[in-house]
């Protein structure tokens, strides 16, 4: 057993899930990698079915861990960007597996992923 921050893992897929784990944090990441810096607004447009909620959360706890940070742009009106931190960037190699693996399964399966790409603005 692994003890980390107080929780116990019981592997280090475990831990590397319980920084990246859910539905949204990846998506998160790999959309900061894809674009390199983003506005709240953008990665809410980009992720649609997350609520304001859930993706203010996930981005606090991404932010915690040190995988993103975080600029300030304006305090009225409050705008910020968000962007992966060294951290984040290390799991580079992750991002485009499951991209490359998606694309891979879709086309198998004669899905033409290009259609959908219209998400990625």
């Amino acid at each position: 057993m692994i003890t980390l921050n107080d929780k116990t893992y019981t592997c280090p897929v475990d831990v590397t899930l319980g920084f990246i784990g859910g539905k949204w944090k990846l998506l998160i990441l790999f959309h900061l990698h894809y674009f390199s810096r983003r506005s709240y607004a953008d990665i809410r447009k980009n992720l649609p079915g997350v609520s304001e909620k859930m993706l203010s959360q996930q981005l606090k706890e991404l932010e915690r861990d040190h995988l993103i940070g975080k600029n300030v742009l304006s305090t009225k009106p409050y705008r910020v960007e968000y962007f992966l931190a060294p951290a984040g960037k290390s799991l580079a190699p992750l991002y485009e597996f499951a991209s490359e693996w998606g694309i891979s399964y879709l086309k198998e399966h004669g899905i033409d992923y290009i259609q959908d790409q219209q998400l990625y603005k």
